[in-house]
């Protein structure tokens, strides 16, 4: 991919939702609402202080991470739709367990 994110802006990619319920009920695509979960796919350099001094990204490509419902601006890149957004708007990266 060609893009690279400006200051502290993230690329991000969503990750699909279930297609079943817990209980088994399939949820139709009308249904389903887009979530709020997604992988990063590249990172800008970071923001900076009012000094010039570079705040280092608290996220890097390949996390998943969590972020609010309206978060970002949609951008449609090599075809694939995905999300910019500011690191602020990420409520947290998921770890495995």
């Amino acid at each position: 991919m060609a893009f690279k994110p400006l200051h502290d802006r993230v690329l991000v990619r969503r990750v699909e939702s279930d297609e079943k319920t817990k209980g088994g009920l399939i949820i139709p695509d009308s249904a389903k609402e887009k979530p709020a979960e997604g992988l990063v796919v590249a990172c800008g350099e970071g923001a900076r202080k009012d000094s010039g001094e570079l705040i280092a990204m608290a996220v890097k490509e390949g996390d998943k991470v969590l972020f609010g419902k309206w978060s970002g601006t949609e951008v449609s890149i090599d075809g694939e739709e995905l999300l910019i957004m500011k690191e602020s708007d990420i409520l947290g990266v998921t770890e495995a367990a």
